[in-house]
């Protein structure tokens, strides 16, 4: 196994979506994808230009067949994902409406449901200069519960920095108490990444400052805050990139974007702002793409396009991942 700049933990699904103008009824066509947020980070980073690994679980099924060789075809190691003989893949489906995406989960029980801590040992030999995981493993199921806090706060990755998007998905804990699980996650983490709105809903705060007075412990701590901007607290300081609106086709997918852009310049040693920027365009291609991913060119490229575009005046809007 090749040392990878990213390891992404956390369980991938396959995506059902209705082909282009469709919607979720029997005269639609669809296509298959594998959806997931952590290796959707995975593999935009991989088209960015960074070495990726995903380690995850899925059934030994014609799904999970798709999950592994699309990740495998985009340039992310799948050497980690483990094969489930007894349990199933899992599948959601996407409804786009007018209003916005629905999107309806059919999870429980699948081979990603029944990780546990002790996989940890198994992947801990995989040398990652970044492991990033979400709050949505968390929310799963209580095994992979305990396998995220045993990542964030025991750290047997170590020296790996701990990536971490609370990602929260209200549907996916039916009733537990989220806001101080994941709140107690994100103040442990290295990089912590969440919603302004998010935020807002899970612990009360208003604005950027007051997450970052809440969530004083990671070194990075990025706050995005839609069409708006997007702040970063680090050590240099406080750092604020605008965004432009662009025309959304589908959201779903966006802020796992924002963070392989962001989490790029970070591996690069990019400037604070110029991670904010990456966040942006790579947000921006999956906000304009009905799928969970998009095409990006080498992060290169992009630092170029950005540098042409000029600073401040054509960033790109970030939306939230809806899944």
């Amino acid at each position: 196994m090749r040392p990878a700049d990213v390891l992404a933990i956390g369980e991938t699904m396959v995506m059902v979506t209705p082909t282009a103008g469709g919607r979720l009824d029997a005269d639609s066509s669809f296509i298959l994808r594998p959806g997931g947020a952590e290796s959707n980070v995975a593999a935009l980073l991989a088209q960015l230009g960074h070495t990726t690994a995903w380690a995850g679980a899925v059934g030994r099924d014609p799904l999970g067949d798709l999950v592994v060789d699309s990740l495998r075809a985009r340039g992310v190691d799948v050497g980690l994902v483990h094969r489930d003989d007894e349990r199933p893949t899992a599948v959601y489906f996407k409804d786009p409406t007018s209003s916005g995406t629905a999107v309806y989960y059919y999870r429980r029980g699948s081979a990603a449901s029944v990780m546990t801590a002790a996989d940890v040992a198994g992947w801990a030999a995989w040398p990652a200069r970044v492991t990033h995981i979400s709050g949505i493993t968390a929310a799963i199921s209580p095994q992979c519960l305990e396998l995220t806090r045993h990542i964030v706060f025991d750290r047997p990755l170590r020296p790996s920095v701990v990536s971490f998007d609370v990602n929260h998905r209200p549907r996916l804990w039916d009733g537990a108490d989220a806001a101080s699980v994941l709140l107690e996650l994100a103040r442990r983490a290295d990089i912590v990444f969440v919603g302004r709105d998010e935020a807002a809903a899970l612990w009360g705060t208003t604005d950027a400052e007051s997450v970052r007075a809440l969530l004083d412990g990671p070194t990075y701590l990025i706050v995005k805050d839609a069409a708006i901007e997007a702040v970063g607290f680090t050590p240099t300081g406080v750092h604020r990139a605008p965004s432009l609106p662009v025309e959304v086709i589908d959201a779903v997918g966006a802020g796992d974007a924002f963070a392989a852009g962001w989490l790029s310049g970070f591996l690069d040693g990019r400037d604070e702002v110029t991670r904010l920027r990456l966040g942006h365009y790579a947000a921006s291609r999956v906000l304009m793409s009905p799928a969970d991913l998009a095409d990006l060119p080498p992060a290169d490229e992009v630092v170029s396009l950005l540098a042409e575009a000029g600073g401040g005046h054509h960033h790109v809007a970030d939306r939230r991942s809806c899944h």
